[in-house]
């Protein structure tokens, strides 16, 4: 394929891939296929000779559509939101284009830069304390990472690191293996199974701190879990909170654990991989007060901020800290500002969709449920007359009550009308300046 031939399918793919994202509420969600269905469509063995490219685009609606679970339709309702956008696509475009290799800063200066900036920005949107904001001279900073289950281990290997070398300098006859023995990782009974798993890849045990009844973990059991082990001879060196649990969306009191973690030297990292999102929204924001006490925290644009798959962000309050723990110089890695070395250009997306939304325009998009939306939403089901609601107002918004009225009402009519708010809804979204 010559640049001339590029720039044809090119604009095909493009039209292919809105005309898909147009369209998508009318392919099945799920697909109906059985496992192994895909080894009888295609051959046994690579090409010998090239394939056509009209032959391969066939077989994107042959093979691997009919095998797809639409996340972005509207009936996806499992797992978590998987937000993308034109400009996102755009932007990883000329990632791939540009195809630099960053892992260190003169790999790519560009590269390196911009997502030290664009981590400054978010980090801003989210309030987050100073420390956690590189600028020029900060001793924080933040990174991109692949999935917040990336981040956890990360951190809980920093900390492991951190805490092997605090123990030593006061104990110089311990050896790392018996510290290692006895340091022990905590996080909530409620938490995602990639942290567990984290401890499990890091040789660091790991203990679960009971939930209240809105499945939070609260300061007085994990204060009486740390007693018990301090006790016991064991050494506490992190903490992993969840902020937007997985299956309750609950949300550990850091405001009670940041202190007692910053007390007993407990590395004290959050995650907000989901929740995360709704805290550049003022209104959201106390639900990150304690965010202070922290030493990294994490959520990912990926799930709710137009940013495509894959982009994790992480804050440290310490760079140190972090690099630290993985530094490794070989001559050909060696340079004066190696620390600042990255991945993957994926800060160009975050670029990208924080210029050609602004602050207010993701603010709306996570807010979704504005006065004017459900004014004109509530237009467009009285125009319908398929079904009737009334509005109501509380604390000033304007919203949509709906109230199950009539005996012979059942699951069925629910369903329905839900059905027809949602398809409404949809349709508001997908026009200009929604």
């Amino acid at each position: 394929m010559d640049a001339e031939e590029f720039r044809r399918r090119g604009m095909e793919m493009v039209d292919y891939v809105a005309n898909y994202l147009e369209n998508i509420e009318q392919r099945p969600v799920y697909p109906d296929v059985e496992p192994g269905y895909l080894r009888s469509l295609i051959p046994t063995e690579a090409p010998l000779e090239p394939d056509n490219y009209d032959d391969i685009i066939k077989d994107v609606d042959r093979v691997i559509m009919p095998g797809v679970t639409h996340w972005h339709s509207p009936y996806f309702f499992a797992y978590f939101p998987a937000a993308t956008s034109y400009p996102a696509l755009l932007a990883d475009m000329l990632c791939g284009a540009i195809g630099c290799i960053g892992f260190s800063w003169a790999a790519s200066p560009a590269c390196t830069e911009l997502e030290t900036v664009m981590l400054d920005w978010l980090g801003k949107m989210l309030n987050l304390p100073e420390h956690f904001i590189a600028g020029t001279h900060g001793h924080g900073g933040g990174v991109i990472q692949s999935t917040a289950s990336e981040a956890t281990l990360v951190t809980l290997l920093a900390a492991r690191c951190k805490a092997v070398r605090r123990v030593q300098a006061s104990n110089p006859e311990k050896s790392e293996a018996e510290i290692l023995s006895k340091l022990v990782a905590y996080t909530s009974e409620q938490a995602h199974c990639s942290v567990e798993r984290a401890s499990l890849i890091g040789g660091a045990m790991i203990k679960k701190v009971p939930t209240d009844n809105n499945y939070a973990v609260g300061g007085d059991m994990f204060k009486k879990m740390l007693e018990e082990d301090k006790a016991a001879g064991l050494i506490p060196f992190y903490f992993c909170a969840t902020l937007g649990t997985t299956a309750s969306c609950a949300f550990d009191r850091i405001t009670e654990l940041g202190p007692i973690c910053n007390k007993e030297n407990i590395w004290m990292h959050i995650d907000a991989a989901y929740a995360g999102s709704a805290f550049i929204c003022p209104e959201f924001r106390p639900l990150l007060n304690g965010i202070e006490f922290a030493d990294s925290f994490n959520f990912n644009p990926h799930k709710w901020l137009l940013i495509n798959f894959d982009c994790s962000t992480m804050w440290v309050k310490k760079r140190e800290d972090l690099i630290g723990a993985f530094k490794m110089e070989p001559l050909y890695l060696k340079h004066e500002n190696q620390e600042s070395g990255k991945k993957r250009f994926r800060s160009l997306k975050m670029w990208f969709v924080f210029r050609m939304y602004g602050i207010q325009g993701l603010q709306a998009y996570i807010r979704k449920g504005s006065n004017r939306l459900n004014e004109l939403l509530l237009k467009r089901i009285t125009k319908s007359r398929e079904i009737h609601l009334v509005p109501c107002q509380l604390s000033g918004r304007f919203v949509l009550r709906f109230a199950i009225c009539a005996r012979t009402t059942d699951s069925r009519h629910i369903q329905q009308a839900w059905r027809h708010i949602t398809q409404l809804t949809f349709e508001i979204l997908q026009e200009p300046n929604h």
